[in-house]
């Protein structure tokens, strides 16, 4: 029989609550994409990139590079039948709708709390207009097999397939779409480490 695959998504900062998700995941259901701009020459015959002969020459044939941001977009399912089937109160009350409600509260912006905690920006109740808030977004790692890549949620969209008699939904398939951060941080350092090791091997198996 096979296991289930597992993915988490949690928030890497104090937080009241803390946002912290797990979820089964199949890597086939994700979508990488990201690119690059390349800045040429302006000059006639070099519109495309400058000449080279040799390997040494390569350095030279683009005037500027810069990478993109990195997108991320998965389609995960929540289902709360087996812990209905385990007679675990809480899923056979609310379905999953705890779990759509920590995606959501992990969209939504966050503002500084008491003792430094960060709290949702709606519930910090200061009077501040919107434009005068210090509001940041969650910074979350999204953790599947060997990669934990840091990330901000930029979107969710939410369909549910079945619900409890109380309406609630006990199965629901979201969408997400994470914008990778690629700054100086211990996660993308691990990742390019990661990345730059694989490289090699595949190198050593003969490309």
């Amino acid at each position: 029989m096979a296991v289930p695959m597992k993915g988490m998504i949690f928030e890497y900062g104090l937080s009241i609550p803390p946002l912290a998700l797990v979820f089964d995941f199949n890597p086939q259901d994700i979508s990488r994409s990201r690119t690059a701009t390349i800045r040429t020459g302006d000059a006639p015959g070099a519109r495309t990139g400058f000449d080279f002969l040799s390997p040494l020459e390569t350095s030279r044939v683009s005037q500027g590079f810069e990478l993109n941001v990195e997108a991320i977009t998965v389609r995960i399912l929540l289902d709360a039948t087996d812990r209905m089937n385990d007679r675990d109160q809480i899923a056979a009350l609310f379905g999953v709708q705890p779990q759509i409600d920590t995606l959501r509260s992990m969209l939504e912006p966050k503002a500084q709390g008491p003792a430094g905690l960060q709290v949702l920006s709606s519930l910090t109740g200061d009077g501040a207009r919107a434009f005068e808030r210090q509001e940041s977004a969650s910074v979350l790692i999204f953790a599947w097999g060997m990669q934990f890549l840091p990330c901000f949620l930029t979107g969710v969209a939410q369909k549910e397939l079945l619900h409890l008699p109380n309406l609630v939904p006990y199965r629901a398939e979201m969408d997400l779409t994470l914008q990778i951060i690629e700054s100086n941080n211990p996660f993308t350092t691990a990742d390019k480490i990661r990345q730059t090791a694989m490289t090699a091997l595949n190198v050593v198996t003969g490309f």
